[in-house]
């Protein structure tokens, strides 16, 4: 991947650095060593300003300072420069979310009841879909089109699930996402209908036991959203609305 210096700044300023901090730790790495002056005229971080800034390094372990007339700078190798913000970044996350943890509360009962959540991005949806898979203790109903629906850790998660006694229905009109399954023993795969017509925009849709919903659609630009609910009346709702053609199958992809 080819990057461009400001886009490089803006992704050590995602880290915790400066701009000018940014700058002046790329320059000395330009320049391998340098005074105040050298930085000054490799970047457009004034050199009143390099002092400071380098000083602001040092601190955060990013430089060394050789005392000499006048101060040379030495970047530290990039190798200990990445450990070093690692491990800053980690100290701040854990920092942050012991805070969160020791202030947050548990939903309510009365208010997790009737949730109806959104989700996007694919990798959120995935991680939401072995999440609701792996609580299913009866029955998993999953259908998609798209053999990249089917990531690893899903199809772990529905054969686990299986092998622990749970009846699982594979339905989808794609040949590869049901050879992922063909063989497994506790596994039904089956085509949806050959009366619906295929829908491009269909993304996926999960259920489980009766009281889990998850239902994706595909827009326009590849990405996917979906919707999803939990213990809820809507999951009832439209879990029973989708088994209220000929079959369950009627309503996947």
């Amino acid at each position: 991947m080819t990057i461009d210096e400001s886009e490089a700044i803006d992704a050590f300023e995602r880290l915790g650095l400066t701009s000018y901090e940014s700058k002046v730790f790329i320059a000395l790495h330009q320049l391998g060593s340098g005074t105040a002056r050298d930085v000054a005229n490799t970047t457009d971080v004034p050199r009143s300003q390099v002092y400071s800034v380098a000083e602001s390094l040092e601190e955060r372990g990013l430089l060394e300072v050789q005392q000499s007339s006048p101060i040379r700078y030495r970047p530290v190798s990039i190798e200990e420069a990445q450990e070093t913000l690692r491990n800053r970044f980690e100290r701040e996350q854990e920092r942050a979310f012991d805070y969160v943890d020791s202030v947050k509360q548990e939903p309510t009962t009365e208010e997790t009841q009737e949730d109806i959540w959104t989700v996007r991005s694919r990798e959120r949806i995935n991680n939401r879909s072995v999440d609701l898979l792996s609580q299913a203790e009866e029955r998993i109903i999953f259908g998609t089109r798209l053999p990249g629906f089917v990531t690893d850790a899903i199809e772990e998660t529905i054969q686990e699930r299986a092998a622990a006694g749970v009846s699982v229905i594979v339905i989808s009109r794609t040949d590869d996402v049901r050879d992922m399954f063909e063989d497994t023993e506790g596994i039904t795969t089956t085509l949806p209908p050959s009366r619906r017509a295929s829908d491009d925009r269909s993304g996926r849709i999960v259920v489980i036991d009766d009281n889990s919903l998850l239902l994706s659609v595909v827009d326009n630009d590849g990405s996917e959203t979906a919707i999803w609910s939990a213990g809820s009346l809507f999951a009832d709702v439209l879990i029973q609305l989708l088994e209220a053609g000929d079959d369950i199958e009627s309503s996947f992809p």
